[in-house]
């Protein structure tokens, strides 16, 4: 029995040092499955922290936050993200660090990053000044972002992003279409329909948003037109299909979140666009262009071509190729260059003349940088990756602050390096004799 009682407590010191809150503190615990209902649908403002259980400063911040928690209770709700457990959660709101704290206010489709110091007074206080603004906000008319409408359901989202489709029009907008069609076909007497309408109302916004229109939802009063949901075997509401060009339709299998809705597009997106080109820094714009577009650019460094021909290069090439490929859901830009070619860059970035191939992920708007410290490997870059992608990883500023001068340089023809021509030496004024003479 003691041998029990020994496992049991093993087990639940395992289970409560997972997360840094508890069902006793005031702090809501915040997940992809209750996120939408509790935070998005909510008319309270929301303070949410975003936080990793091994991250030092999140512990170090616990005890300050549970404060802020019981403070405000009544007044301003207090949640936590597990972003380390939920990483789909932190990747939506854009969280590269921990622990990040965010606003949802009015319009809680764009939350505030909170930028104060991490005491309890300074937060109670940042609080308090977001409320007096937001009831500002209210006596003035204003409801929430202007780009939103309110659901029945409360959610967030613009209604319109939602298409109606029809008998009349279905087969010209989704068969005829190019785009990856969500469709879900519903009844408005059918009560899960009824809780779905919010989570899809904000999800047709958000997928519309990240990509740029190129997959749609659209939705089918099934008691209307029977037509559409007697070809498509509709037995039950809601049913959501997916639909591409030239294949036939298919079931969707993912949750009914507003973040699942979201993760399922984006792989449907994912798998049917290009990676990202990997281009040379041949000029200042092609530098500009991708660190500015994309949320990060990496940046490699290859030898020389004389120290690796055309052969070594390529398989250089190869490896950054399929990360692009792998992680192209990322929409991250991809780009190279030669040791030496962009002197400037390589100082910015604390690589300088040795170490060739290098590796650096820049994030443009922040002017901070990151550098491969493992193998240039597919298993090296995709850790290097993947520990980018929760937020983890050391990171530096750009040198200067800002991007650096490059230089104007012809592209790689693809071909092995030539050794440049030395001029032939004129031997016919030197007086052989006179060095045979010579004494060592």
């Amino acid at each position: 029995m003691r041998a029990l009682l020994g496992v049991l407590a093993c087990s639940l010191t395992v289970l409560s040092v997972h997360g840094l809150y508890s069902a006793g503190d005031d702090v809501v615990e915040l997940n992809p499955s209750n996120f939408n209902r509790e935070v998005l649908q909510s008319d309270s403002l929301w303070l949410v922290e975003f936080y990793a259980p091994w991250c030092g400063h999140c512990k170090s911040l616990a005890s300050d936050w549970k404060k802020v928690a019981t403070a405000l209770k009544g007044i301003v709700k207090v949640g936590a993200v597990d972003a380390d457990q939920h990483n789909s959660l932190g990747s939506q709101y854009g969280v590269r660090g921990f622990p990040t704290i965010k606003i949802f206010g009015a319009n809680k489709n764009k939350p505030e990053d909170y930028q104060g110091g991490r005491g309890s007074q300074a937060i109670v206080d940042a609080a308090l000044n977001a409320v007096r603004s937001l009831v500002k906000d209210r006596l003035g008319g204003k409801t929430g972002g202007s780009d939103y409408s309110r659901q029945s359901g409360g959610g967030a989202g613009n209604k319109k992003d939602v298409v109606e489709l029809t008998d009349d029009n279905f087969d010209r907008t989704v068969l005829d279409s190019d785009d990856i069609w969500l469709v879900e076909f519903f009844a408005p007497w059918c009560g899960h329909c009824k809780n779905l309408e919010p989570e899809w109302t904000a999800a047709a916004t958000e997928v519309k948003e990240k990509t740029k229109g190129k997959v749609k939802l659209g939705a089918v009063d099934a008691t209307v037109h029977q037509g559409l949901a007697s070809r498509y075997g509709i037995r039950g509401f809601p049913t959501i299909k997916i639909f591409r060009k030239g294949e036939e339709p298919a079931d969707f299998q993912g949750g009914r979140t507003r973040s699942d809705i979201v993760s399922s597009a984006m792989d449907l997106f994912s798998d049917n666009i290009s990676p990202p080109e990997l281009q040379e820094i041949v000029n200042e714009d092609v530098l500009k262009k991708t660190c500015e577009d994309y949320q990060l650019c990496m940046i490699a460094v290859l030898p020389h071509i004389l120290d690796t021909g055309a052969s070594g290069r390529n398989s250089y090439m190869e490896v950054m190729k399929t990360m692009a490929e792998k992680y192209k859901k990322k929409m991250w830009g991809w780009l190279w260059t030669e040791a030496g070619a962009q002197m400037e860059l390589e100082a910015s970035l604390g690589i300088g003349g040795f170490g060739y191939p290098a590796m650096a992920a820049i994030n443009a708007r922040k002017m901070k940088f990151a550098l491969l410290k493992g193998s240039f490997s597919e298993t090296g870059i995709h850790e290097f990756l993947r520990e980018l992608s929760v937020g983890r990883g050391s990171t530096a500023t750009v040198g200067g602050g800002a991007l650096p001068k490059i230089n104007t340089v012809e592209p790689w023809d693809g071909k092995d390096g030539v050794l440049p021509m030395e001029d032939d030496i004129d031997l016919s004024d030197v007086d052989l004799d006179d060095l045979e003479k010579d004494e060592l």
